[in-house]
Parts: structure tokens; C-alpha cells; sequence
């Protein structure tokens, strides 16, 4: 593999482990009935639409068919991808909700 194959091969990892990250915030934000559109807008009201996010909407589950995702984890996968506005929004709608993971 030459140099140009492995750095796309890292882009497309990364991409994908960022629509996942995507994915698990707007699955834990069904699961406490919080619309994710409104809270990603909250945090990020410059960027306009997020096509990222309407895809993992589509793959999102009722949360009474959905596993339990904790607070810890969100804020983790929120944090390793550098997502610091969107935790700290996250973070207040914890507080204001007294959510328990």
C-alpha cells in the first residue's frame, strides 16, 4: 500500500468512527426524548444543517427497542472526537433533567 492509500484508508476509518460517535448521540437523545437536531443546533447554530446527523436519525430505533447508552459513555465518545461545545450542551440537559444513567 503506497502513502495515498493508507491515508484514505484513514480518513474513511475515521469517518466511520465519527458517524458512529453521531449515531450513539442521537440514539441517547431519543432514549430521554430530547430532539438531537435541536441540541447538536444548540451547540453548534452556525453549522445549519447536519447531513451527518439526519443519516444516523434514519438509523436510530425506538427507545424502548434501543440498549441503555450512560451518560459516561456519550460524554466519552463526545470527548475523543473533540466534541467539547456539544458536551458541554449534553452536560447542561443532564443537570436540567437530573438524567440518570
Amino acid at each position: 500500500m503506497d502513502k495515498k492509500d493508507v491515508e484514505k484508508r484513514i480518513i474513511e476509518n475515521y469517518q466511520k468512527e465519527e458517524n458512529m460517535m453521531i449515531l450513539v448521540f442521537a440514539q441517547w437523545c431519543i432514549n430521554h426524548d430530547i430532539d438531537p437536531v435541536t441540541l447538536y443546533t444548540k451547540a453548534y447554530p452556525e453549522q445549519g444543517n447536519n447531513h451527518a446527523l439526519t443519516q444516523a436519525l434514519e438509523l436510530t430505533v425506538d427507545k424502548e427497542e434501543a440498549g441503555e447508552i450512560s451518560n459516561e459513555t456519550l460524554l466519552g465518545v463526545l470527548s475523543l472526537f473533540g466534541n467539547d461545545d456539544l458536551a458541554f450542551i449534553v452536560t447542561e440537559e443532564i443537570n436540567k433533567k437530573k438524567i440518570r444513567s
